[in-house]
């Protein structure tokens, strides 16, 4: 994860679940954030999990002190709401996760070695980024700055350099056009389930600048506030 305190405190507003305290007839409006997801941290990071699911999901590239300090500040905020605390499901989580792996997604054997390989869709802008969603029966990814097509294709290919084994169906690739918001657009599928992936990197060609930097330094400094 980007080293930077805001980005860890909105990554943990998003993903610890904690009642609303509102009445609703839907389970799904009862909690918000993951329903049934904990955490441990340990020399390793901090550690995501489900009470008796398998399955874990490490956090790393930042110091794991501050997340304690700022699920602190949760917990104060949200006044016992957090569900942290509970060792197991809390009243409400159950069902609200019941309506969660109801909806229609594709199966999950696309969906996850692409969540490993995101990692090969960030460019080398100091900032970018990759949101990737359901979409018409497959996957979309989306990249502010993405690598290059040649090389995000060998990362998510089926080359012999371990990819994800995906073929490409389509391609519109402008890396070597000299306008600077020129996007590209990779579409993959993979063999075994027939199921699209389409890629799009707008090559927003982003940076850093001193403005950014400056907003950043204030955000952090809220996040341990």
């Amino acid at each position: 994860m980007t080293d930077a305190p805001y980005v860890v405190m909105c990554w943990a507003d998003e993903l610890l679940p904690r009642s609303t305290g509102e009445p609703s007839g839907s389970p799904r409006d009862l909690i918000t954030g993951v329903p049934g997801l904990r955490y441990h941290r340990d020399r390793g990071g901090v550690h995501l999990h489900r009470p008796g699911m398998p399955g874990r999901i490490t956090l790393t590239g930042f110091p794991a002190r501050w997340w304690d300090r700022i699920t602190g500040r949760m917990h104060r905020d949200c006044d016992g709401r957090l569900l942290q605390p509970h060792p197991g499901w809390a009243p409400g989580e159950r069902a609200a996760y019941d309506v969660d792996s109801g909806w229609p997604f594709p199966p999950g054997q696309v969906f996850s070695p692409l969540l490993r390989r995101i990692r090969a869709t960030a460019g080398p802008g100091t900032v970018n980024s990759t949101d990737a969603w359901s979409s018409q029966g497959g996957y979309r990814m989306e990249a502010t700055d993405g690598p290059p097509c040649p090389e995000l294709i060998r990362l998510l290919g089926d080359g012999p350099t371990g990819g994800a084994g995906w073929q490409v169906t389509h391609k519109r690739c402008t890396c070597r056009c000299d306008h600077e918001h020129d996007s590209c657009a990779v579409d993959f599928v993979d063999p075994a389930t027939g199921i699209a992936v389409r890629y799009g990197n707008g090559r927003w060609g982003r940076t850093a600048d001193k403005s950014y930097e400056l907003h950043m330094a204030e955000l952090n400094a809220k996040a341990f506030e």
